[in-house]
Order: C-alpha cells, then sequence, then structure tokens
C-alpha cells in the first residue's frame, strides 16, 4: 500500500524586504509581483513512500525539507502537484505546538491528541501509558507554566508516538530530554520500524538514519537530488559513515 505519494510537488514563498511604513507595506499588497521576491521552497517533487517504510530526507539547511514535511501534513498547501496520504499521521514537527501554558498537563494532553486528529476516547484509553512514558505522573494535573521546557516536549512527544498512528513524521525532535529519555524515545520509533509502521523522518545525524532507515531522498535546493537505499544517498551527500560494527 502507498502510504504517501508526493506528485510534481511545489511550493514558493514571498520573501519581504524588511520592514516597511503603513503606506509602503498596503502599496506592496497591491503590486506584490514587483515589490517581493519568490523563493521557492519546492520544485517539482515526486516520490512515493510505501507502507512499512522507513525513510530518511538529508539536505543542508534551506533545502525544504521542514517545507516538505508541512505540506505531507497539511499545515501548508503546495502551491503545484498533488500530495496523497493514506493513514493516520502523528507528526513531530514543532513538539508543543499547541499547548497552552494555563492548562494542566491532563488538559494539554487532550487537546494536542485531538489536535494530531485523535477521538477523546483513544486518548483516555492511552492517557495512563502516555503519562508514564513522559515521566509526569506526580505534575499531570498541574498548569504547563510550571513545567520545565523538557517537561513540555517530553509530555508532546510521548502523546504523539502512544496514539498508535500509522505513520509517524519526525523532524529533528529527538534530542528531547535527558540522555535516558533520548534513548527511551529510540527505542519507541524503532518498535514503530519494527511493527510495520510507515516513518519519514529529518535528521542532521546520519548515525540515526542508517539505524532506523532503509530509504534516503536528498533534497537541494528543493529539488530531489537523489532517491536510493540510506547508505548510498549518505555516501553521496556526504555524510560519514557509520563506525565498524555499527549499521542497521
Amino acid at each position: 500500500m502507498i502510504r504517501i505519494a508526493c506528485e510534481s510537488v511545489s511550493k514558493r514563498f514571498y520573501r519581504h524586504s524588511g520592514r516597511q511604513l503603513l503606506r509602503q507595506h498596503a502599496r506592496s499588497l497591491v503590486i506584490r509581483r514587483q515589490t517581493h521576491t519568490i523563493f521557492q521552497a519546492l520544485e517539482d517533487v515526486s516520490f512515493q513512500v510505501q507502507s512499512g517504510e522507513s525513510v530518511g530526507i538529508v539536505g543542508r539547511n534551506g533545502a525544504g525539507k521542514s517545507t516538505l514535511l508541512s505540506v505531507i501534513t497539511g499545515l501548508t498547501p503546495p502551491d503545484g502537484g498533488r500530495v496523497n496520504v493514506n493513514g493516520r499521521i502523528a507528526a513531530l514537527l514543532e513538539l508543543g505546538a499547541g499547548f497552552h501554558p494555563d492548562l494542566t498537563g491532563r488538559e494539554n494532553l487532550l487537546l494536542n491528541a485531538a489536535l494530531l486528529g485523535f477521538s477523546e476516547r483513544e486518548a483516555h484509553a492511552r492517557f495512563d501509558e502516555i503519562v508514564s512514558f513522559a515521566g509526569l505522573e506526580d505534575f499531570i494535573e498541574e498548569p504547563l507554566r510550571t513545567y520545565s521546557s523538557g517537561m513540555s516536549l517530553r509530555l508532546a512527544f510521548s502523546v504523539a508516538v502512544n496514539l498508535d498512528p500509522e505513520i509517524l513524521i519526525v523532524d529533528e525532535v529527538l534530542a528531547v530530554g535527558d540522555q535516558a529519555f533520548q534513548q527511551k524515545c529510540m527505542k519507541r520509533i524503532t518498535e514503530f520500524r519494527e511493527a510495520g509502521k510507515t516513518i519519514l523522518a529529518v535528521s542532521h545525524a546520519p548515525e540515526m538514519l542508517r539505524l532506523l532507515c532503509d530509504r534516503a531522498i536528498w533534497l537541494d535546493a528543493g529539488r530531489v537530488m537523489m532517491d536510493d537505499c540510506v547508505d548510498r544517498v549518505l555516501d553521496a551527500y556526504g555524510a560519514p559513515s557509520a563506525p565498524v560494527g555499527q549499521g542497521r
């Protein structure tokens, strides 16, 4: 089954020249094409991800990686082409997005689950597991403003990975919490892979991609430069090889 299909996907943004007076801003809205520079974030991007595949996305900063994930998850629409997603997604993009500091951990957990597309019944059924994974049993009834940033991130990560999605999308968020929690995160994502879930991951850590992914896509200036097995792509991209005795 094809879980993710991108067909000639393009996305562009308008670059503003800087701060403007009100009259300058109003004028620029009328003649946008003449006063704004177009930045082509994605151009003619096509690929498919099959059910059970683990695919990494690599590229330098500004290559279009995060924009591609935003298009796939529906956070921003493409300007051209089509995206088709078949399955329920948990996206670890901006952990904690949608959290409210005046709500309790419990209330934010249920709110975040709803934003990810899960029902109240599903969230309640996995509530204890989510709280335990995050290690927040003693704080879950406290307002989020009393949490450290690490505690908030642990809660957000735990919500996403414990609601049993069919597709997991990860964007550079594995440095969550202390080393013990990071290992717990990696173990859970590995369990997703072993259970036949579909994973799409962006990372600048080649050792993590070699461990987690079967295949990789190299983006540069919004275009697909290479789509092949993870080792070939990382070698071509110039990522260091895994140490002897380590790997997938």
